[in-house]
C-alpha cells in the first residue's frame, strides 16, 4: 500500500532489489499466505503502533514459501541456494511477505515439508508458530483441559492439533457447518460457538477448565470458562484488565514475533506437517495481482483455511 484503506489500497508496485546481509538468506517467493493481521496492517489499525514504520510503501504478509537464491556473507545455515523453503516474516514497511523477493534472518527459514506444495507450506509458519507459542506460554501438562475458541480458524485449528500432540484434553467451539472439521482436527468435545459457549463448557466442567486459547477474541466472556488460577492465551494483546484479579487467572498475550527466529519450533512444525500431526489447509490460490479481491473475500468472513497469493 502507498496509503491505508480498504482492499482497494493494495496494488502492484516495483520496489528495489534486496540482497541478503550477514545472517540472512534471500528467497525468491513463490507463495504468500493472507492472514487477518494483514488486513489490519492494510487498513491502518497498526499505523500508530510504536514499532510501525512511518514511511510508505507498506507491504503486508507474514508467511512465505519459495526458493533460496542468495545466502548472506558469514551466514551460518544448513540451507543452500536452490532449497525449497518456508519462512515467517515480521513485516516492517516494505519488508512484508507479499513480494517476489525478500531477505530474512536465516533463523526464520526452514525447508518445506516433504511432498508439500509451496502454496500449502506458506499457510503454516505464522499461525503454526503462534499456536506453538500460545501453548508454550500456557504451560499446561498432559491430561489437563484446554478450551479453544475459534477452533475452525487457522490459529485455533493448529492449537487443537498441537494440544492433542501435547496430551491435553481439548474442548473446542464450532458452528454447525464446522463441527466435522473441528472433530477431524482431534477435539475431544465440540460445542456450539457463540454466546452460549461459555455456559456449555461450564456445564461439562463446573469448576472451569485449566486454560483457554482464545482465538475468537471472547475476552472476559471467554475467561469465565477458566478455573481460578488458570491461564488464558490471547491474541491482539488482550490482557484481561476487565476480569476480576481475585480469580488469579494468568493472561498470556502472544506476539508471534517472539518466535520469529525460533528455528527449532518452526522445523518441528515442518516435521509435524510431514507426519500428519498438523494439517495444512488452503482455501484457495490466487495470483498476487488479485490480492485486493482476496482481502475483500477474507474480510467477508467464512473462509476456512488460508487464501494464498502466488508469484
Amino acid at each position: 500500500m502507498t496509503e491505508f484503506g480498504g482492499p482497494e489500497a493494495l496494488h502492484l508496485l516495483d520496489v528495489p532489489e534486496v540482497h541478503a546481509g550477514p545472517g540472512q538468506v534471500r528467497l525468491a517467493v513463490r507463495a504468500a499466505a493472507i492472514n487477518p493481521t494483514d488486513t489490519y496492517a492494510r487498513n491502518g489499525t497498526y499505523a500508530q503502533h510504536p514499532k510501525a514504520p512511518k514511511e510508505m510503501p507498506w507491504i503486508p504478509g507474514m508467511d512465505v514459501a519459495g526458493v533460496v537464491d542468495e545466502i548472506g556473507p558469514g551466514t551460518e545455515t544448513p540451507l543452500q541456494v536452490g532449497d525449497r523453503v518456508m519462512a515467517i516474516v515480521v513485516p516492517s514497511g516494505a519488508h512484508g511477505g507479499y513480494r517476489e523477493q525478500i531477505a530474512l534472518p536465516a533463523g526464520s527459514v526452514v525447508p518445506v515439508p516433504s511432498g508439500v506444495e509451496d502454496t500449502a507450506a506458506a499457510s503454516l509458519p505464522m499461525n503454526g508458530l503462534t499456536a506453538r507459542l500460545a501453548l508454550d506460554r500456557m504451560g499446561l501438562g498432559a491430561g489437563q483441559v484446554l478450551a479453544v475458541s475459534g477452533a475452525a480458524g487457522a490459529f485455533g485449528g493448529y492449537v487443537v492439533q498441537l494440544a492433542k500432540v501435547d496430551g491435553l484434553v481439548v474442548v473446542a467451539d464450532a458452528a454447525e457447518s464446522d463441527r466435522e472439521l473441528v472433530k477431524s482436527l482431534g477435539a475431544d468435545v465440540v460445542l456450539e460457538r457463540g454466546d452460549g459457549f461459555a455456559d456449555a463448557v461450564l456445564d461439562r466442567y463446573p469448576g472451569g477448565v485449566d486454560g483457554l486459547a482464545d482465538g475468537a477474541l471472547l475476552g472476559a466472556a471467554g475467561a469465565r470458562v477458566v478455573r481460578d488460577g488458570g491461564v488464558v492465551s490471547t491474541v491482539r494483546g488482550y490482557r484481561g484488565d476487565d476480569v476480576d484479579p481475585g480469580r488469579g487467572i494468568r493472561f498470556e498475550p502472544v506476539m508471534v514475533r517472539d518466535y520469529a527466529e525460533n528455528t527449532a519450533a518452526l522445523d518441528r512444525l515442518r516435521q509435524q506437517a510431514e507426519s500428519g500431526e498438523v494439517t495444512l489447509r488452503v482455501a484457495d490460490v490466487v495470483p498476487a495481482a488479485e490480492a485486493a479481491a482476496a482481502h475483500a473475500r477474507l474480510e467477508a468472513g467464512g473462509v476456512r483455511g488460508r487464501l494464498v497469493l502466488t508469484f
